[in-house]
């Protein structure tokens, strides 16, 4: 790729600073193998069908688009009916404001547990779960009608994700260094993969489903995972010093995995198959948060550093546009509108949350919420299943 560039420059100044409010969660561990190579086609051939995929993971749609399940509105049945809301966990306030988008104000704010992280949307889409890091329980909303269930003892609940068949949770336990396997709906526990690196928070599964490959924030490792056999099969070090890696999303067409570090500012390209050494294309100053347009052609790249948003062509290669949130912020984690129009990101140090147009690049509304907001969700989108984290539809 012509436009990646291979860093391994040292530390800039300040990076320390950055670095010590990083994506807000802890040490990790974790094992689960995968097999990357399986239903790979021979040398030469052209492969016209989707590959295989994990057992009992709904049938890839479009062997060229994982995401050709998420276009505008394109609304499961599920949850056609629910309300149009923007749910924010506030991790310094312990509560979840939520936001109308079409009024841009919040019309509710929700007690939750100690240091919310995420608001994760269930794998069969009915509900939504916050991830109460420090008080180690998950809440479960309710996102038909706005009721908040009782909360569920999970330990070190960082982040959440669902294998692609529905068939367990995932809960990235940071402090913990474990990977833990749930049931769905119980989230009690079925397998703990501990695992050696520091930070597991993010993740992003094939396009197969037969493996996902997880950040390890505070050691800037990398792992993959065999989602079947639950199974560590390859761990690297990130070839740039101090490396802080956050979310993980891969391309349209399965090929690639962009991994965002706010450390060396910018987007991993990683070869999600081979498990290579990725390179690196910098994005900006305290690259955070990964989200693909409707049309599955362009992804946003938050920039929590410098209130900035960049936008990458898949299709090109390249970026090719870069937003200035008028008088700077710190957009973080969020997610696009069902109808693709608007990008909605947590301002993680400044209390508030933007709106921001996605064809113009305009902010249309910049909403004050409680402390330290993060990994929100837009809820509902586009999509037949959920993946997890703030919401990876497929």
């Amino acid at each position: 790729m012509t436009t990646i560039i291979r860093r391994t420059t040292a530390l800039l100044a300040g990076a320390l600073l950055a670095a010590l409010a990083g994506c807000g969660g802890p040490d990790d561990k974790s094992s689960a193998e995968a097999r990357g190579t399986e239903g790979a086609a021979p040398p030469g051939e052209v492969r016209n069908t989707a590959p295989a995929g994990l057992p009992g993971m709904p049938p890839v749609l479009d062997p060229k688009d994982v995401y050709a399940a998420d276009r505008p509105n394109k609304l499961s049945p599920v949850v056609k009916n629910f309300p149009s809301r923007v749910y924010v966990p506030n991790t310094n306030s312990n509560t979840v404001s939520v936001i109308d988008p079409k009024t841009y104000k919040v019309v509710k704010t929700i007690p939750v547990g100690v240091q919310p992280q995420h608001v994760v949307p269930s794998w069969d889409l009915k509900t939504l779960w916050v991830n109460n890091n420090r008080g180690h329980t998950l809440t479960p909303i309710n996102p038909a009608t706005g009721a908040v269930g009782k909360p569920v003892e999970v330990h070190d609940p960082y982040n959440l994700y669902f294998t692609p068949n529905g068939r367990y949770a995932v809960v990235m336990a940071s402090m913990d260094r474990e990977l833990v396997f749930r049931d769905p709906h119980t989230m009690d526990r079925v397998k703990t993969v501990p695992v050696s690196c520091a930070g597991v928070n993010h993740a992003d599964f094939s396009a197969d489903g037969r493996y996902f490959v997880v950040s390890c924030e505070f050691s800037g490792e990398l792992l993959k995972v065999d989602t079947e056999k639950m199974e560590v099969v390859g761990q690297q070090k990130l070839p740039f010093e101090g490396a802080m890696p956050q979310d993980v999303k891969i391309s349209p067409d399965g090929r690639t995995i962009y991994i965002a570090d706010m450390m060396a500012h910018g987007m991993w390209v990683l070869d999600g198959e081979k498990f290579t050494t990725p390179e690196l294309l910098p994005t900006g100053k305290g690259c955070h948060g990964l989200y693909v347009s409707r049309d599955s052609k362009e992804m946003y790249v938050s920039n929590r550093g410098e209130g900035s948003i960049s936008v990458f062509d898949f299709t090109r290669n390249k970026l090719t546009k870069k937003w200035h949130l008028p008088d700077g912020g710190s957009p973080d984690m969020g997610g696009v509108s069902a109808d693709g129009k608007v990008l909605w990101l947590s301002g993680r140090y400044d209390s508030e949350v933007y709106a921001v147009d996605t064809t113009t690049g305009k902010q249309l509304a910049r909403i004050p919420v409680g402390g330290g907001p993060h990994g929100l969700a837009v809820y509902p989108q586009p999509g037949r299943y959920s993946l997890g984290h703030t919401g990876i539809f497929r």
